[in-house]
């Protein structure tokens, strides 16, 4: 007998359930729920998607000049109309809503409000703008999770030397404050800074991000220490001022790929989690860690390499004891950014030039079997995820873990197989990290709800849920069918049994008609 037209579907329909993955060349899936209290989330920063870049009072920020320089981006491109989000509040919460998460992760510019940086203007256009969102936002019953500097630092204080500066310190504390004054009735997570290494390493180290500045050897570590300061000050003033009223938590985002010793010889599973500590510990250590101060290794390591270069001081700046004091826990959340990870083995460098990358005497390289994005540095190994969180674990503790972005890029197409596959299996180690390593992971943040502008890739790269037409001047928005199956996860909370009992009956079915 033919096979008919029922088992054609069933079949199909399986196809969809195991989205294509080849079963033998599958990491290891288990079913199950997230926690009652999970979170669930999708992100966006306002470079790269609010456009109107010098509309309604609006600033200069470091990206505006960043990509205005000839050069600077691929096909000169910038965010300077981006995705109109600006102009577009309902029609983003509404892509938002149709997912069904929990919250909103998006970032507030700060020359938006403050045009210079300082109180010396209050932009009030500017605060009309947030508010209107995150009422937007309230009113489908999704929670803002707000982010002070996703990387678009007013072009005045760079001006006058940018995290350099520690002035900065003050500046971002005013900004922050006036944040928590104008929006934290309504708003119960902050995230101070987004992926600060980003900033101080592509930005102050090689220059390839806004501000453009090359010092490899000393500006990573000089921008880092008035970072990590200024989030330090504004947890506090938040401690203070505003949380016994407004109840809400503020922490930081850091980024962190997992590295996976090339052996396991002694000198390459040290170099792994030296790699770790100068990349995640350079930010968490003095934040979650027990001393309040940077990881030892990078200690010794700066050290030893500025005296062999001559220098009479470690290149790394040194806290204060009472500076360690104020680090110490200045955190309610733990947010991760994580997207992919590296096969790192023990190299010595020489010390003859002073840099960040040499510092570390480690080899980073990809195992040629990983699967590929389109971003060079984007491989997809979801169980890095997982032993990151364990990594985390251990090293920090029960600390509440909000994964604040994850992702995957592609070209553009609206039938996604590779990203539906990416947030499958990152998810689902994730529910394999909490279940059965105990990790407190509390939420999920997909990267991102649609196409934007990706940094110095310009347009080329897409991450969104929702695919974005650039050539249209009202920029369309077309849910993929990663948005589809993100808001399937959304819903079930999990992987849930009865999607496995389903899938078993469907396969009985099958095989039943196909013996007949």
């Amino acid at each position: 007998m033919a096979v008919s037209r029922t088992t054609v579907l069933i079949g199909a329909f399986l196809s969809v359930l195991t989205n294509g993955i080849d079963s033998q060349r599958e990491e290891r899936f288990i079913y199950g729920a997230f926690p009652p209290d999970f979170m669930w989330g999708v992100a966006t920063s306002a470079y790269q998607i609010e456009g109107a870049w010098n509309e309604d009072g609006k600033g200069p920020s470091i990206w505006d000049t960043f990509t205005h320089t000839p050069g600077r981006t691929l096909n000169g491109d910038n965010g300077d109309f981006a995705c109109d989000s600006y102009h577009k509040i309902h029609d983003d919460v509404e892509m938002i809503a149709r997912l069904g998460v929990q919250f909103y992760r998006f970032s507030i510019s700060w020359p938006r409000l403050l045009p210079d940086g300082t109180l010396y203007h209050i932009n009030e256009m500017g605060i009309a703008y947030y508010n209107a969102l995150i009422n937007a936002l309230l009113s489908h019953g999704i929670q803002p999770m707000v982010t002070l500097y996703h990387w678009d630092l007013p072009q005045a204080l760079q001006n006058i030397g940018g995290w350099y500066n520690e002035s900065l310190v003050e500046y971002f504390n005013d900004y922050a404050r006036l944040c928590f004054h104008r929006f934290g009735d309504r708003v119960r997570y902050w995230v101070t800074f987004n992926e600060p290494s980003s900033v101080s390493w592509l930005g102050y180290g090689i220059g390839i991000f806004a501000p453009g500045l090359e010092e490899p050897g000393t500006g990573p570590y000089k921008a880092t220490h008035t970072i990590i300061k200024a989030h330090v000050r504004a947890y506090y003033t938040y401690q203070r001022e505003f949380k016994p009223g407004q109840r809400g938590m503020v922490g930081i985002s850091v980024d962190s790929d997992w590295k996976e010793p090339a052996s396991d010889s002694h000198v390459d599973r040290e170099a792994a989690e030296r790699a770790i500590l100068f990349k995640l510990g350079w930010f968490a250590d003095p934040i979650y860690g027990a001393s309040g101060d940077y990881p030892d290794v990078m200690k010794e390591y700066i050290g030893k390499k500025s005296h062999a270069q001559g220098l009479e001081y470690s290149r790394l700046p040194s806290f204060t004891e009472e500076d360690k004091m104020q680090n110490r826990g200045a955190a309610d959340f733990f947010g991760l950014n994580h997207y992919t990870s590296q096969i790192v083995s023990h190299h010595e460098n020489k010390p003859h030039s002073p840099d960040y990358g040499h510092d570390q005497d480690v080899q980073n390289i990809h195992d040629p079997n990983w699967k590929n994005s389109t971003l060079d540095w984007l491989k997809v190994v979801p169980w890095g995820m997982r032993k990151l969180l364990r990594w985390i674990k251990a090293r920090y503790g029960d600390v509440p873990v909000y994964i604040t972005e994850s992702g995957v890029s592609d070209f553009g197409r609206l039938a996604d197989r590779d990203r539906v596959d990416y947030f499958r299996m990152y998810i689902n180690n994730v529910l394999q990290a909490i279940h059965e390593d105990g990790c407190n992971v509390k939420g999920f943040t997909a990267w991102a709800l649609m196409d934007n502008f990706e940094w110095t890739s310009g347009y080329s790269q897409k991450f969104g849920l929702f695919h974005v037409d650039f050539t249209d001047p009202d920029r369309r928005r077309t849910p993929r069918d990663s948005a589809i199956y993100y808001a399937k996860i959304v819903h079930q909370n999990g992987y849930m049994k009865m999607l496995r009992e389903f899938k078993k009956k469907c396969e009985r079915i099958y095989q039943k008609e196909k013996e007949i």
